[in-house]
Formats: C-alpha cells, sequence, structure tokens
C-alpha cells in the first residue's frame, strides 16, 4: 500500500503559463510599436489580454492539480488537454493579430473562416478538459474545507462564465438581415450588442462605452477560479492572525465563502442582464442599479448571518492551508 503522493505542479500547465508571460513582453511591444488597428482596437490588444488571462487561468489549474490523489492520472491528462488547447488557441490569435485581421467572428475568406472555426473547436476542448479537472478537484478528500470548497464553487463559476462566450457567437439583428438578403457577411457574431465592434472602447479592457458588451459576464466569470481561493486564503490568514475573532471559526469562513460565491453569481447574471440590454457596463440605468443594490443587501445580510456561525467543538489555530 503506498502512501500519498507528494505535491507535483502540473508542468504542461506551468510551461504554458510561462509562454504566456513571455507573449504578454511580445504583445505590449507590439502595442507601442504596431500602430495597426484591428475593429477599432490595437492589433496586439488582444494578445495581450488572453496572454494574461490564460496565462493565470494555467498557473491555478496547475496550484489546484498538484496535491491531487483521486484520479490523479485523469487530472494530469486534462491538465494537459487544456494546455495544448490553449497553446493552439493561443497560436491562432497570434496569427490573426500578425495578418492584421480580426481572430474572433471573421468569415471574410475561407481562411479566416477555417481560424475562426478551429477557434471554436478549440474553445469546446478546452471547456471540457477543464470541467474534467473540477470534478478531479471536487474528488479529493482531507485538506482545507474552506478552501476546498471555494475551488469547487469557483470552478463552477468559472465555467458558466466560459459558456457566456457562445451568446456573442449568434449573428446580430443586422447580419441575420444581410444574411436573409443573401449578402455574403464578413463577421458573424459579436462583443458587442446594440451597437457596432469596434466603437468607442474603455482603456485596456476594450470594453464598449456605448453598448452592452458581453466580454464583461465573460472575463468575471471565468477568474471566478482565482477571487474565490483567494478570498479563502485571506479569511485563513485572518484566522491564524487573530484566531480568538469572528474568522476563527471554520463554518464562519466557509459561510462567507458561500455567499461571496452567491454574490458572484448575481454578479455574472446581473452584468449579462446589463449587456443584453445593449447597456454599457459604466452606465448603468435605474434599473441595473436597482438589481445591484438590491444584490449588494442581500450579500450583506447573508454574510452577516454566516459571521455569527460557530464551530460546534473549538478550533486551534490552523496552518496554512492546502487545496486538499
Amino acid at each position: 500500500m503506498t502512501g500519498p503522493q507528494p505535491l507535483r505542479w502540473h508542468r504542461p500547465l506551468l510551461w504554458f503559463a510561462a509562454a504566456m508571460g513571455l507573449l504578454t513582453i511580445v504583445a505590449v511591444a507590439g502595442i507601442v510599436v504596431d500602430d495597426r488597428l484591428v475593429v477599432g482596437s490595437p492589433a496586439w490588444l488582444k494578445p495581450f489580454k488572453f496572454a494574461v488571462s490564460m496565462g493565470v487561468y494555467a498557473v491555478t489549474l496547475a496550484w489546484l492539480l498538484r496535491a491531487a490523489q483521486r484520479a490523479r492520472r485523469t487530472g494530469w491528462w486534462a491538465g494537459t488537454v487544456v494546455a495544448v488547447a490553449s497553446t493552439a488557441e493561443m497560436c491562432l490569435i497570434v496569427l490573426q493579430a500578425v495578418r492584421g485581421e480580426p481572430s474572433h467572428f471573421n468569415n471574410t475568406t475561407p481562411f479566416d473562416e477555417a481560424v475562426w472555426s478551429l477557434m471554436g473547436n478549440m474553445v469546446v476542448v478546452l471547456w471540457t478538459a477543464s470541467l474534467v479537472v473540477a470534478i478531479v478537484v471536487a474528488l479529493q478528500r482531507g485538506g482545507d474545507p474552506v478552501l476546498k470548497s471555494a475551488a469547487r464553487l469557483g470552478f463552477a463559476l468559472s465555467l458558466a462564465g466560459m459558456l457566456v462566450a457562445f451568446l456573442m457567437t449568434t449573428p446580430t439583428e443586422e447580419q441575420d438581415a444581410a444574411l436573409d438578403r443573401g449578402e455574403t457577411v464578413g463577421m458573424i457574431g459579436a462583443h458587442s450588442v446594440g451597437v457596432a465592434d469596434g466603437g468607442p472602447t474603455m482603456p485596456v479592457t476594450g470594453w464598449s462605452t456605448t453598448g452592452g458588451d458581453l466580454r464583461v459576464p465573460h472575463f468575471v466569470g471565468i477568474h471566478a477560479l482565482q477571487a474565490l481561493p483567494l478570498l479563502a486564503l485571506l479569511l485563513a490568514f485572518a484566522a491564524r492572525r487573530w484566531p480568538a475573532g469572528v474568522l476563527g471559526s471554520q463554518r464562519a469562513r466557509r459561510g462567507l465563502v458561500r455567499v461571496a460565491a452567491l454574490g458572484y453569481a448575481g454578479l455574472i447574471g446581473l452584468l449579462t442582464w446589463q449587456a443584453l440590454r445593449g447597456q454599457p457596463v459604466a452606465a448603468p440605468d435605474a434599473r441595473t442599479l436597482l438589481a445591484a443594490g438590491i444584490l449588494a443587501v442581500t450579500v450583506l445580510c447573508a454574510g452577516g448571518i454566516a459571521m455569527r456561525l460557530r464551530d460546534r467543538t473549538p478550533t486551534v489555530a490552523e496552518p496554512a492551508p492546502a487545496i486538499v
């Protein structure tokens, strides 16, 4: 009978993350020296944003898989598929940036259409492999229960955030009308709602300032996988620093993580609803503000209840938590 396997970070994911670090530097240089615009934004802005986001995502998966005992081999292969699919996706994005062509929704030429189709297939592979990693992480036993809860909930929200991207792939009303008339349409799908892509945008993010933008809930949702575990780690630090305080209770910390996940899910839904109504994220109307206020009050009240939870048996100061 063998004992627990040693901690081992997932190397293919780390290699991919390192490559994304290098690409980030290249993309920043490209933004500075290359004055070409693609759909109204610098040609190298999309590779920059994707490199940062996917690099952070890969490091998070490598960290979550590092101590897996159950289904360890399955987790390794799923993580490797994520790394390979992400590499293929980024190569296509960089290829289109070099060509000065849009990488998403582009059906202008047979080659562009093939690139976009392949990217869509890679996204499906990436999502499916991420789901397998999430299941492997959820199967683990032992470790800090608060951090495990944060990882499981973060995965669920992250996978939901990825699915928001599929709302962008459907033709807009203008594109549908052109297709009905038998016209050739170069772009099928859009990031923006209510306005054409390529208009005024926010700095760095490139999100529309004149219409809805589905990239907002997509981005927020994906990075729940970082936000919730980070919250759990901060709560664990506070518990070790002030063990006699409210956060010394493991039940209170777990309750706060669950409340945060509930609020995060509400935020994803709110941002999606706002975007689908063609409303810029930086210019909410009264209905959006009312919904945001109700969500905030609900989270605050639930958080207050969670902080009153106490462990059934006294606990001592805990060591730094491990994910499994």
